[in-house]
């Protein structure tokens, strides 16, 4: 294994702990694995399909990148990312990615996702589709450098493990652990960037006062501000930022902090059943939301919309959501990334499709180096 979250390098594996199937006993073992290793730094890669534990949920579509439900590692080594770095040559990739839906086909799966927003099934939900690609690459971190360099993410994950390297070029933060403190951070709302500053400007106040873009959003605020309640000492889940603008380096996004406060004896697997999957990533009401993306998406979702982070040895951890994430399968040399958004009453099918675009760009620019 080698993974690079931050300025960190980890190397090897000590020990791990894999889910590649579901189990009922799964939380259990995963807190004995935790305790085993307490005063160890320990990696995180949790799959979206860790729900179906939470939930009675199912997920029967196709999926070619396989990656396990969770796999937890203690590294032999942390180290430097420059020492990475340093061992990786240069290579020019091309990949030319295939949607599995046609615009038309995206279009008709919004209207029907509105129509069960309209009978009052759900009120937000986020649908998501796979762009994959077949071929082999021999260096995928030459991807991720030139991912890393498009979008200056503050939640990039670079990973070879197992059979799976993965790319992240992830802006969002999913749970983040702090002594007795969690925060969540979720994103709603995308828009484009402009090379012209004022038109930049423009684009930054169009999105912060967009009533369509602020409603989603503030609807997962309140999805968060109840599942942060299922662990959080009383009265003590705090909206510390509503609807706040910030700039990456080839987008805008709508980004709430939101937290809390918890006892020391909660833990890991208390919060993760809580909280997971991210509400930015499902809907609301959450279960119903799932259930339906089930039936409309084409693929399992997999690592996408699950999560990647670090467990210090105190017990703080912080975790991702994955999103801006290609995925490479060495056994059958297969690439996949996915992309979706929020759906709400107020959607107009040809934006949202538009906005899909919007946030594919930098992942089909970085596999052509």
């Amino acid at each position: 294994m080698n993974t690079i979250i931050g300025e960190n390098y980890y190397t090897g594996i000590l020990d791990d702990f894999i889910i590649k199937k579901e189990d009922v006993d799964v939380f259990n073992k995963l807190e004995s694995f935790i305790k085993k290793y307490k005063n160890y730094t320990k990696l995180f890669f949790i799959s979206y399909d860790l729900k179906n534990n939470i939930e009675n949920l199912n997920s029967n579509k196709k999926d070619k990148i396989n990656f396990p439900i969770l796999h937890c590692v203690v590294p032999e080594k942390t180290l430097l990312k420059k020492d990475f770095i340093n061992l990786k040559k240069s290579e020019n990739i091309y990949v030319k990615f295939k949607p599995e839906l046609t615009k038309k086909d995206y279009l008709s799966k919004i209207k029907k996702v509105k129509s069960h927003i309209q009978k009052g099934d759900i009120y937000e939900t986020n649908f998501c589709y796979n762009w994959e690609a077949q071929t082999k690459i021999n260096n995928p971190y030459n991807i991720f450098k030139k991912l890393e360099s498009l979008t200056k993410a503050p939640f990039s994950v670079y990973s070879e493990i197992g059979e799976h390297v993965i790319i992240s070029a992830s802006p969002e933060r999913f749970i983040k652990k702090r002594g007795n403190k969690l925060i969540s951070e979720p994103i709603k709302g995308t828009s484009k960037r402009s090379k012209n500053s004022d038109l930049d400007q423009r684009l930054i106040n169009s999105l912060k006062n967009d009533p369509k873009e602020r409603a989603e959003n503030i609807m997962i605020v309140d999805l968060v501000r109840n599942d942060l309640s299922k662990v959080a000492d009383k009265n003590s889940v705090t909206v510390e930022e509503l609807c706040e603008v910030y700039t990456f380096e080839n987008i805008h996004q709508m980004i709430s902090t939101v937290s809390c406060n918890i006892d020391e004896e909660i833990s890991f697997s208390q919060i993760l059943k809580a909280l997971f999957p991210m509400g930015s990533m499902t809907g609301v009401p959450k279960v119903k939301a799932m259930q339906l993306m089930e039936k409309y998406e084409e693929s399992k979702r997999g690592l996408y919309s699950g999560a990647i982070g670090i467990m210090k040895p105190n017990g703080d951890f912080d975790l991702n959501v994955v999103i801006r994430t290609i995925i490479y399968n060495k056994a059958n040399d297969c690439l996949s990334f996915k992309v979706g958004g929020a759906i709400t009453i107020n959607s107009l099918p040809e934006k949202e499709y538009e906005e899909t675009l919007i946030k594919a760009e930098a992942l089909l620019k970085a596999c052509q180096t």
